[in-house]
């Protein structure tokens, strides 16, 4: 009998960055979301709906591999799931909706939580690649201020988009293998 690892990734990011969509679009489960009405009338002009614990999704990727996606709520109001969704992750996506340059900061802010509690490769997907308005992933590594010390790559992404959504997980499990690999 086969023993499949179970590999956790963290799908973290700003309001309305995708990151709900990002999952939906590459589980092969239904997703599991959390999801209430949003409220707040600056937030409702963005989406009608958000996520207010997490989303979990699944993907199988061989016989002794899965991915377990978890996806965090976008609100500071819920850091404390950011925390508790972390725990024992092996990598991190910080999703950034690349047509809104307003929630650059507070994506650079993730960015900077993740990085001070959890020592596991982190991967930066500039999302909305597939609207005309969408800020480069060159120029949202700039705006994000990503020195080349911290070795984050900032990737192109639509969350609609299947194969652009496996290319940023792949990118980033081969990031988590290289580093298992030097580990020993």
């Amino acid at each position: 009998m086969r023993v499949v690892r179970k590999i956790k990734i963290v799908i973290s990011g700003p309001f309305a960055a995708g990151k709900t969509q990002f999952i939906n679009t590459i589980s092969e489960i239904q997703t599991v979301r959390t999801e209430r009405k949003v409220f707040n009338p600056e937030e409702r002009g963005v989406k009608e709906y958000t996520t207010v614990a997490m989303d979990f999704g699944k993907i199988r990727i061989d016989e002794e591999h899965e991915l377990y996606l978890f996806g965090t709520p976008g609100q500071s109001r819920f850091d404390f799931m950011w925390e508790i969704l972390g725990e024992g992750a092996l990598g991190i996506i910080v999703l950034v909706d690349s047509t809104d340059p307003t929630t650059f900061h507070e994506a650079r802010k993730i960015v900077n939580f993740f990085q001070s509690r959890f020592p596991v490769p982190i991967v930066i997907g500039a999302n909305k690649q597939d609207l005309p308005n969408a800020w480069s992933p060159q120029e949202v590594s700039i705006a994000l201020d990503i020195s080349e010390e911290e070795g984050i790559p900032v990737l192109p992404v639509s969350a609609v988009n299947k194969e652009s959504v496996k290319q940023v997980l792949l990118a980033l499990l081969e990031i988590i293998r290289q580093e298992l690999t030097s580990q020993g």
